[in-house]
């Protein structure tokens, strides 16, 4: 029998596979995201008209660190900076159109911080200076434009423009990334960061609305009252609020409760509303995405989270719902570290 290079190569790939069997020619799941949502350094918002914000660019970043994607990492950067980062100071336009590039000029505070936040890690993972620069200028941006004395304590404005209103400050929980905030402390050093958190903790403990105690996506601040405001639900933004609670290892059983109650309670049916109403109860008659999901099964298992059991990766069912499902497995692995 004559050898054949071709028929030794198929069986040393055998072997390989033999001796690691964990080892597989499947994409992972970062590799399907990239090709489902990535295009030139550009994530691509199927569900709002194929724009990018930043948001969208700040979570591929973490998760291009996460996955040891230099390449990735860079090419996000770099389209990131080019065309978001337009601003007089150095935080990021939100919202780019393929049509007609910047929609507005206004920042999103999570996907800044998002950044701020993947450029520090991208320093310490690859030690490339630059990003460590880039880190230390968009957290400075963040204390001085984002920032405001309350008095609840030291709050984060979703945007620098629009949210300050005469009936008081307009503000998201969920942009409390409590993970990213602990992180940026060390960063760029400044008491504000742990002001921020402590007042972060101290409003999801008192935004507590509904049957099911839960705090609202979208809150006002008035003097020293809360209230839930732009349609009184718990649903897309606030149910990020028990993932970086956990994530940033700030948890407890009080501030975890009120939503291990209420998904707790759709156990076992076959609807796990995606959204509830904090005035009336009324809750979503459609199946929350394998992203919520995931969330929730991470959140019900809280605090033995060794063998919890999350919902197949999905990517058809959209890109927020891919990055909080990713988002919610990256937290795992932090966990165990």
């Amino acid at each position: 029998m004559t050898w054949c290079p071709h028929l030794h190569f198929c069986y040393l790939i055998f072997a390989v596979v033999l001796i690691c069997p964990s080892l597989s020619f499947a994409n992972s799941e970062w590799d399907q995201f990239k090709s489902t949502y990535i295009e030139n350094g550009r994530v691509i918002d199927k569900a709002q008209n194929g724009i990018t914000h930043t948001e969208g660019q700040g979570m591929a970043l973490l998760l291009a660190v996460q996955n040891d994607d230099p390449k990735t990492f860079a090419l996000l950067w770099n389209w990131t900076q080019q065309n978001l980062q337009v601003r007089g100071d150095k935080l990021f336009a939100w919202s780019w159109s393929p049509n007609s590039g910047i929609n507005d000029m206004n920042n999103a505070s999570d996907g800044d911080l998002f950044i701020a936040w993947a450029l520090s890690k991208a320093y310490k993972r690859w030690n490339e200076p630059r990003y460590l620069f880039a880190a230390i200028q968009v957290s400075q941006s963040i204390r001085e434009k984002l920032l405001r004395k309350t008095e609840k304590g030291t709050v984060l404005l979703p945007g620098a423009i629009g949210f300050e209103k005469p009936e008081g400050l307009k503000l998201n929980l969920s942009y409390w990334v409590f993970p990213a905030i602990t992180d940026l402390s060390n960063t760029d050093p400044s008491p504000q960061w742990e002001e921020l958190r402590n007042t972060g903790l101290q409003l999801i403990q008192e935004a507590r609305f509904g049957k099911w105690n839960l705090p609202p996506d979208w809150l006002n601040l008035q003097n020293n009252v809360i209230t839930p405001i732009d349609g009184e639900r718990f649903g897309y933004d606030a149910v990020r609020i028990p993932l970086y609670l956990i994530w940033g290892q700030l948890a407890t059983p009080s501030t975890i409760k009120p939503f291990q109650s209420f998904w707790g309670s759709f156990s076992g049916k076959p609807v796990l509303p995606a959204w509830v109403d904090l005035n009336n109860g009324e809750a979503g008659t459609y199946n929350a995405s394998a992203g919520f999901q995931s969330i929730a099964a991470m959140t019900l298992a809280y605090p033995n989270l060794d063998s919890i059991q999350l919902p197949s990766f999905n990517p058809s069912q959209g890109y927020y719902s891919s990055m909080l499902s990713l988002f919610t497995k990256m937290t795992l692995e932090d966990l165990k570290k």
